[in-house]
């Protein structure tokens, strides 16, 4: 992977900010994904977000950290966190502005416990796939300390399928419609696509019940999103 995402938290953390990033799925058209809003702050960040950093306690792990804005506020109220992400840029860039704890590491290789385990901006989508959503949730399972939680967000995406009628038009001998390939592009280059899963509550519901973990709704927010709570 050419770490095209890491390349633009790098070029806007040194101040070579010239464009954003563009995204896409095989069901969506380019969008441009604002690069300030990944160095966003705490009064900046949606309500869902807010709220499962309000919630966080104890030793945490911040998935897929980013630039390391959930960290770096966290870490500020004196909470012990340690922030991965598989993107080398983005490990550089979090360290840059002040993540005490960081490792470029994959989720899966992760072996240390916690109390809070953060999956956010779409955190089901690290699962990539449905087929391995219990091999992801088994493994967050074994990071999790004794009354821990994990917190994750996602959407339900069933709305982009729907027809003029109000109709749901799915191909049924296609994937799983939260099922996504994800394009990158930015300054005239592109990434090898990524798989991307957006999962809809009931479904990550039923994932949890099979690998015995409990989950619950904690809320809603405007578009399809929603934030759960994992926990035993």
């Amino acid at each position: 992977m050419k770490d095209l995402f890491g390349k633009a938290l790098l070029d806007y953390q040194n101040g070579n900010y010239t464009e954003d990033l563009i995204t896409s799925t095989n069901i969506s058209d380019e969008d441009e994904l604002p690069l300030p809003y990944l160095f966003r702050d705490f009064k900046n960040m949606p309500k869902l977000e807010q709220k499962a950093l309000q919630l966080t306690k104890g030793t945490v792990l911040d998935v897929g950290c980013g630039s390391g804005s959930h960290s770096l506020y966290l870490q500020k109220k004196g909470i012990d966190i340690k922030a991965i992400d598989i993107s080398k840029g983005a490990i550089h860039v979090a360290k840059e502005r002040g993540v005490l704890n960081t490792e470029m590491l994959a989720l899966l290789d992760e072996t240390e416990t916690f109390d809070t385990i953060l999956l956010l901006m779409n955190g089901t989508g690290i699962f990539q796939t449905l087929d391995q959503v219990n091999t992801y949730l088994s493994h967050l399972k074994n990071l999790l300390n004794e009354g821990g939680q994990i917190l994750i967000d996602s959407s339900d995406i069933k709305y982009m399928y729907l027809d003029d009628d109000g109709g749901f038009w799915q191909d049924m001998n296609a994937n799983y419609y939260g099922q996504l390939d994800y394009f990158l592009k930015y300054k005239g280059e592109e990434e090898m696509p990524l798989k991307w899963l957006y999962l809809d509550f009931n479904t990550l519901l039923t994932a949890c019940l099979a690998v015995s973990l409990k989950c619950e709704m904690l809320a809603e927010g405007e578009h399809y999103d929603y934030l759960a709570k994992i926990s035993f």
